[in-house]
């Protein structure tokens, strides 16, 4: 059985998929297998993969039904006790999964792993930031999820690898959520495990203009994280973590005037969470708003969390 089982979906990313595969075959530690999805491309995206011969790499054909049901798809057919995601765009450094697999030598008692990630854009290259200070000697440390996620989250679909068995205790992607199933799982999983995070950059997440997360209709229909309103009630740092999250959605649907879907995140937020910077961002008009962003649009058009306005 190999150690991990690493899980690519694949829907029309044939100018992606070669540099994502090619990053996941170079790794330094080899005892994995590649399972992956096809969701239904009608690009050339699984001609892409077909040139790739390596017995490790396994390939499945679904019809189209939305990255979720294809990292689930996945989750079933995985062989391995330890399962990494990487979306068809995004990139790991040769280090990535030995990277895991000490700190999974190091914490064998413990469930999720992750690493710091760094966001490629169309003009550069940076480093995620996060909530949490680096422990002095120390590269890698337990943290709270929420408590670390306050700017961007510790979890990235393409930096985290998790033990299989999460999956059965706590569920996989919810499919019925019409966006934000990763941040949904992000939450559950952040609300019943420890996160063994590593300050190493192993991974990149690649900004791609076409994908659904940087259009109008996509932040329209993001999770309005109701499903969570009466645990955040009881848990500060989850209350402050959502508030944090409807800001950076409201602000969103304030720069593409969508009025109905501002109100909707914005009558959630408990502005005792926000920086009074947020708060004044809150109110203003969005013809104002556009000007004073200029720098900081391109978080917005990312789809970057909570690291929008800081």
């Amino acid at each position: 059985m190999p150690f991990f089982s690493i899980i690519i979906p694949l829907y029309n990313k044939e100018k992606f998929i070669e540099n994502t595969l090619k990053s996941v075959l170079n790794q330094t530690f080899t005892d994995y297998e590649i399972l992956i999805v096809n969701d239904g491309s009608t690009d050339n995206s699984l001609g892409r993969v077909l040139q790739f011969n390596d017995s490790r790499i396994k390939h499945f054909n679904k019809e189209n039904g939305g990255v979720s049901t294809a990292r689930n798809y996945g989750i079933k057919e995985a062989k391995s006790d330890y399962i990494a995601f990487i979306d068809a765009d995004d990139y790991w450094y040769p280090d990535f999964l030995q990277e895991i697999f000490q700190n999974i030598t190091h914490f064998p008692e413990h469930k999720v792993f992750t690493v710091a990630i760094e966001i490629e854009t169309p003009n550069n290259t940076i480093p995620a930031v996060y909530s949490i200070e680096k422990s002095k000697n120390q590269d890698c440390q337990i943290v709270d999820y929420f408590d670390a996620s306050n700017k961007e989250s510790v979890i990235w679909t393409s930096s985290a690898v998790f033990h299989k068995s999460i999956f059965k205790e706590i569920g996989d992607f919810d499919v019925n959520l019409k966006s934000g199933q990763d941040t949904d799982l992000w939450i559950r999983i952040g609300l019943k495990y420890p996160i063994v995070f590593s300050w190493k950059i192993a991974a990149r997440y690649v900004y791609d203009r076409d994908s659904l997360s940087k259009k109008k209709e996509y932040i329209a229909t993001k999770m309005d994280f109701s499903k969570f309103s009466g645990l955040e009630k009881t848990n500060p740092m989850l209350k402050k973590f959502l508030d944090l999250n409807r800001f950076s959605f409201a602000i969103k649907c304030k720069l593409y005037n969508d009025r109905d879907s501002f109100n909707r995140f914005y009558n959630g937020i408990d502005c005792k969470n926000l920086s009074v910077k947020k708060r004044i961002l809150l109110k203003l008009p969005s013809f104002l708003l556009k000007q004073l962003v200029p720098v900081n649009l391109f978080l917005v058009r990312i789809g970057l969390n909570n690291s929008v306005f800081k």
